[in-house]
């Protein structure tokens, strides 16, 4: 049963957590701000950073909504359905905080995606909601992975580390 969640999903979003967290470190170590987001024309540095985040933020989403969160209810025997249900079927279990958030976190990704300085200030606002909506996403990590520990028996050693 617990094969679901370590066949390598869970090493997956550790992967992808793992650089998700060297990207926000990077760019979230200098204040973003209208500014900032203006002065990307003349610092392509930035802007790849810049890309890197967004881009990393958006699969390690993807990879969570997609495939663990369902992989993880198979693993309890239950039939994953649509995304909405698996993630109101989490937070229900204490996985996700708040079904609200992640659904708010996945249109902000799409903002950040789309909207690519439209609106210097709108978008460095867009930005620091990212920060916390990342950290979002390695708490949910965090909480599979202990429930895999605690509620399903599956041996610490053999699953990847927790997230910053």
């Amino acid at each position: 049963m617990a094969r679901y969640l370590r066949d390598t999903t869970l090493d997956v979003v550790f992967r992808e957590g793992h650089h998700l967290a060297y990207s926000r470190n990077r760019l979230y170590a200098q204040p973003i701000d209208a500014e900032w987001v203006e002065g990307l024309e003349d610092h392509p540095e930035l802007a790849e950073m810049l890309e890197a985040f967004v881009s990393r933020f958006g699969r390690m989403q993807d990879t969570m909504a997609d495939k663990l969160i369902p992989r993880w209810l198979m693993a309890l025997a239950e039939d994953p359905g649509s995304q909405i249900e698996n993630l109101n079927r989490a937070e229900r279990l204490g996985i996700v905080e708040s079904v609200e958030d992640w659904l708010e976190a996945r249109k902000l990704r799409n903002r950040l995606v789309h909207e690519y300085m439209e609106d210097p200030q709108a978008f460095a606002e867009s930005l620091r909601l990212a920060e916390g909506y990342s950290a979002m996403l390695f708490i949910t990590y965090g909480r599979i992975r202990t429930f895999a520990v605690s509620r399903m028996n599956l041996d610490e050693s053999r699953l990847p580390p927790q997230l910053p």
